[in-house]
């Protein structure tokens, strides 16, 4: 790694200039971090953090509607385990669970299907959240409640799709990025094309990378030296899993289920056709329809940075409730909850605020 780190330093001399790369996947938000690689770039590359974190993307409404649910009798709320300590306005799943509550912790959608056979007598919801790695299962989790049957499943979708987040932030014009670090697992279902527009439209490279340390260096160099030619197109650094056309047979499974919709996202704001919501087919499937509940406006976290962070405005520890007000303990905003959040993520690996500065002598 330290030749393709030297090979690095000198594209960085060639471009002239300090660069800001974005990691658009909390995944490889963690394993910039666990693989040191920070420390292995030269000064003058910075990598700032992106909107890809389900959990942290989630709105804080979504939150309050879920809750609303396992509030209802009779219903049964199952979730991923992160999902559960992220803040709504009021409380977060765990603090309506302690008031009495049903919810419960799932690893797969499958669980909570299992879940609804055991439980006859409750409505089982699925909180379902995720980007273009997860839907696929959950659009399978769905075929197979349909084959059995099952009267008492239902999912509330909040699903989001990463081309269109990424097609409002190449549009925001305080955007300071160079370029685009792409996630692997979601390309690995999409394919390449769905991001030829960052280069077409937004005239910045991307590259579609793997999560080896190898690989996020190689996508960083890759990136580099489109910035040194003055090039801007969008590469596959991970070809030995993601091909150009995706998964044809996952993305058939998510159109047969689901069709896109507007959606909420935390920090960007409602963007065009970024969610993904059931066919009307498929109401008695839809929490949402079978199931509606009140919900209040939502209220933000005051002082909480979240959204800056996500569009890569800020840092974790530019915020100023980092590791002060907001700790992993004691979160304020989803971004210090997720295993894949980057504030967790900084937090986790040392990165500490800044000591208030005392009164001059």
């Amino acid at each position: 790694m330290n030749g393709i780190a030297a090979a690095i330093g000198d594209l960085v001399q060639k471009i002239g200039r300090p660069v800001r790369l974005m990691e658009v996947c909390g995944t490889h938000t963690v394993a910039i971090f666990r693989h040191g690689i920070r420390d292995l770039l030269p000064a003058g590359v910075s990598l700032l953090s992106g909107p890809g974190c389900p959990v942290c993307v989630t709105a804080i409404a979504d939150v309050d509607r879920a809750v609303a649910l396992a509030r209802q009798p009779g219903v049964l709320l199952a979730t991923f385990g992160d999902l559960l300590r992220v803040p709504g306005s009021a409380m977060s799943l765990a603090e309506a669970r302690a008031g009495g509550a049903q919810v419960a912790v799932v690893y797969s959608p499958l669980d909570a299907l299992e879940l609804a056979a055991a439980n006859p007598g409750h409505q089982v919801v699925f909180f379902a959240t995720g980007f273009e790695t997860t839907s696929p299962l959950i659009a399978a989790t769905l075929l197979t409640a349909q084959e059995r049957a099952t009267g008492n499943f239902s999912i509330l979708s909040v699903h989001k799709l990463v081309p269109p987040a990424l097609r409002a932030l190449v549009a925001t014009p305080e955007l300071a990025v160079d370029g685009f670090l792409l996630p692997g697992h979601v390309s690995a279902i999409i394919g390449v094309d769905p991001y030829r527009f960052i280069a077409a439209e937004g005239g910045r490279p991307a590259v579609v990378t793997g999560f080896a340390a190898a690989d996020i260096l190689e996508g960083i160099w890759l990136l580099l030296r489109q910035l040194a030619a003055g090039a801007a197109r969008v590469e596959n650094q991970y070809q030995r899993v993601v091909r150009p056309e995706g998964n044809p047979r996952a993305l058939a499974l998510l159109d047969a289920f689901f069709e896109p919709a507007d959606a909420v996202w935390r920090g960007l704001g409602t963007i065009p056709a970024s969610g993904l919501t059931l066919k009307p087919a498929y109401a008695e499937l839809d929490a949402s329809r079978r199931l509606p509940v009140a919900v209040p406006a939502a209220r933000e976290p005051a002082g909480c940075d979240c959204g800056a962070i996500l569009r890569g405005l800020k840092t974790p520890p530019d915020c100023r409730l980092f590791g002060r007000a907001c700790t992993p303990e004691r979160p304020v905003g989803a971004c210090m909850v997720s295993s894949e959040g980057s504030c967790a993520a900084y937090h986790r690996y040392g990165q500490r605020p800044a000591p208030p500065v005392g009164p001059a002598a």
